[in-house]
């Protein structure tokens, strides 16, 4: 079924308020050709396009997405006008008009205002529009919707959508969505009058006055708003859940059926389908219709019924001469001519089929028992092999390399971790198990069920978190959203977490410089997440038992939680479990979190980089327990020897990873650096200043304030 579409294009959501104030420049006498290198315009960020698509055998005019298939079309200029050959041009002339001219030179306008624009912009937030000289908009395709919605666009009181035919065809369809002067939002079908008889769903918020708007948000949401800030919708929204109820989706003289919960179309006796692969174009006759003869007494007709439909009921007068068919409802006949329209068959009584259905099913599972019973010793034997070889023949192969993060059963992932069996971590987000898939290792964590979100918020995080790729962040593989079961599938890394190795005995550190390349590692992973990624992400929880460590590199794991998890879980976790001086200081002070809190955490994973021990130590002497305090105490008395021990470090090197470090740990989030500084300062690419005294309380004890 064609129907009206509100597109809801996630990965630009978040940057949507910014977007709408950066535009391209289309200057007069700019040109597109459908076969040529320039056939579109690209907005700044290069999601959106005006310009030429294909359409059928020819081209169109429109907005439409770049670069993600199968093409998702968003406006449609002149939609029911015949596709132009690959000879047409778009011309922004020098006069200030847009228009399409054909290859035999005829010309169409593509806006509908008579005065001429100066200039114009393809927006990031999918808004085509034309200036006039001062700068003032002329006019936008948010004004002039076709099928679709996009984030922060509205659709104003006396305006309406309508579905296009099909997702390669956007001429208009068979449905509109209209909202009315008065508050109500109404579907009905094309070509009716906006009248009760014809709509097939109302939001019934008539009364709340003339300026309601339908409005779509950037998290998502459908709402009808008036001054009042009247109605609300969740973005999960449909305007019937009855597969007849649409009217006209069988065309003329068809009626629409459903079973099996399917809605089906059948034609009339006598009429068969105009478009077999096309049933809303409607049905014509199969035969030569005879014409009613009055008195002719040799002439002789066959009436046949079709019984429990329902169609628009318009009746012809009874003296009518030529009649082709009657409708008769509750002792009321009506003569009418073809065509019928919007048609359907009315479901039987429910009581009746009901009963019916019982007694079939009832002798159905007293003989289908017995059949199972016999059977299902066999398949529980067979049920485990063949479901291992099943993950090993082909989950396999949908682990390679490029591929996007795979969605995997609960029960293949309980095979693969052998029931769950070796547990290698856990965490407060939830627990990792070792898991073999063919010949290679992975880590499955199973998240806490009551951090799980719901499935399509957590399916679609997933996927977005998939596409950052980057050699120091753990590889998501996969994930299971089953029930409440969400798990995670990582690359396995053999040598553990970065805690495991540095807190160890100091004969097994590494050293210096290999310490300071781990760290040089996270801060490019911790940069990637913030400036480099598609969506930026706080990781939130930057922590040694978080970096887990190869062959050659240190990879940053869990950096996809922050996303996955609701913002108040992530806050609660990470304010409760932080040590004093551990946390950023905003997340205290309720103030919005950025990326500059992921730096705060780093100097100190930083400083146990360093000095290989952990942040607090409850066994070692109070001024030296704490570890920051106790690095900021040797620094500012120039005693930072203490801090490596035996180990020889160069005392400038030493210094300067400890100058790092006390950026990152100031409270004036102006003052502290961005993670490319911070990468940039430990490369030796930039100056590294001498940092200012912090201001927290924690150092009124040394008297440095």
């Amino acid at each position: 079924m064609a129907s009206i579409t509100c597109f809801l294009f996630l990965l630009a959501s978040a940057s949507l308020a910014k977007a709408q104030e950066t535009r391209s420049n289309i200057t007069l006498g700019s040109s597109l050709s459908p076969t040529a290198n320039s056939s579109s315009w690209l907005s700044p960020s290069g999601l959106y396009a005006f310009g030429f698509y294909p359409q059928g055998q020819g081209y169109v005019v429109g907005v439409f997405l770049t670069g993600i298939p199968p093409r998702t079309v968003i406006w449609t200029a002149n939609r029911d006008d015949p596709p132009v050959s690959a000879g047409a041009t778009l011309l922004f002339t020098k006069d200030g008009r847009l228009i399409l001219r054909s290859s035999q030179g005829q010309e169409t306008s593509i806006t509908s205002v008579a005065e001429s624009a100066y200039s114009a912009s393809m927006l990031d937030s999918g808004n085509f529009v034309l200036y006039r000289p001062d700068g003032s908009v002329l006019l936008e395709s948010f004004d002039y919707p076709t099928d679709t919605l996009l984030p922060t666009q509205r659709l104003l009181a006396g305006q309406q959508i309508i579905s296009s035919i099909s997702a390669t065809n956007h001429s208009t369809g068979l449905f509109r969505l209209k909202m009315q002067h008065g508050g109500n939002l109404i579907r009905y079908p094309v070509n009716t009058l906006d009248t009760a008889p014809y709509s097939y769903y109302t939001s019934w918020t008539g009364g709340t006055g003339d300026n309601v708007s339908l409005n779509f948000d950037v998290d998502g949401h459908l709402f009808l708003l008036n001054t009042t800030g009247y109605g609300d919708w969740s973005v999960v929204w449909w305007s019937t859940d009855g597969e007849c109820d649409p009217k006209g989706l069988c065309g003329l003289n068809g009626f629409c059926v459903k079973n099996d919960q399917q809605a089906t179309c059948q034609c009339l006796p006598g009429f068969d389908f105009v478009e077999p692969r096309n049933r809303a174009a409607g049905c014509e006759r199969n035969f030569t219709a005879e014409t009613c003869k009055t008195g002719d007494a040799g002439a002789s007709y066959m009436i046949e019924a079709v019984d429990n439909t329902l169609w628009e009921d318009v009746s012809y007068s009874v003296i009518l001469t030529n009649c082709e068919a009657a409708l008769y409802n509750g002792g009321n006949c009506g003569k009418q001519r073809l065509s019928l329209r919007y048609g359907r068959k009315l479901v039987t009584d429910p009581t009746s089929a009901l009963i019916k259905g019982i007694l079939f099913l009832s002798l159905s599972l007293l003989t289908f028992g017995f059949v199972m019973m016999a059977i299902s010793l066999v398949l529980i034997c067979k049920n485990n092999v063949w479901t291992y070889q099943r993950i090993h023949n082909k989950i396999e192969v949908g682990l390679a390399k490029d591929q996007a993060p795979r969605l995997f059963t609960y029960a293949e992932l309980e095979l693969v971790t052998d029931s769950f069996k070796e547990q290698i971590g856990r965490g407060a987000f939830g627990t990792v198990y070792k898991g073999v898939i063919g010949e290679r290792m992975v880590a499955v964590k199973r998240l806490d069920k009551r951090l799980a979100e719901g499935e399509r918020e957590f399916q679609t995080e997933v996927e977005v978190i998939g596409r950052t790729h980057h050699r120091n962040l753990v590889r998501l593989l996969g994930y299971c959203v089953e029930g409440t079961n969400r798990l995670l599938v990582y690359e396995y890394m053999s040598n553990g977490s970065l805690a495991s190795i540095l807190f160890k005995s100091p004969k097994s550190r590494p050293f210096w410089e290999e310490r300071m390349e781990i760290a040089r590692d996270i801060a490019r992973g911790v940069l990637y997440l913030h400036e480099e990624c598609e969506t930026q992400i706080i990781h939130c929880d930057i922590k040694p038992q978080n970096i887990l460590m190869d062959e050659n590199r240190a990879k940053i794991s869990d950096f996809g939680l922050a996303k996955l998890l609701n913002a108040d879980q992530t806050r609660t976790f990470t304010g409760i479990r932080g040590t004093r001086g551990y946390v950023a200081p905003e997340w205290h002070r309720n103030q919005p979190v950025t990326v500059k809190a992921d730096v705060y955490r780093f100097r100190i994973m930083l400083l146990e980089i360093i000095c290989c021990r952990r942040n607090m130590e409850l066994d070692f002497p109070e001024r030296e327990a704490i570890l920051e305090e106790w690095v900021c105490k040797c620094f500012w008395n120039g005693e930072i020897g203490k801090l490596t021990g035996d180990e020889k470090v160069d005392k400038d090197e030493l210094k300067a990873a400890i100058k790092v470090a006390l950026w990152c740990i100031l409270d004036d989030l102006t003052l502290r650096p961005t993670m490319k500084r911070v990468l940039l300062m430990m490369e030796g690419s930039a100056e590294i200043l001498m940092p200012p005294i912090p201001s927290s309380s924690i150092f009124t004890d040394y008297g440095y304030v």
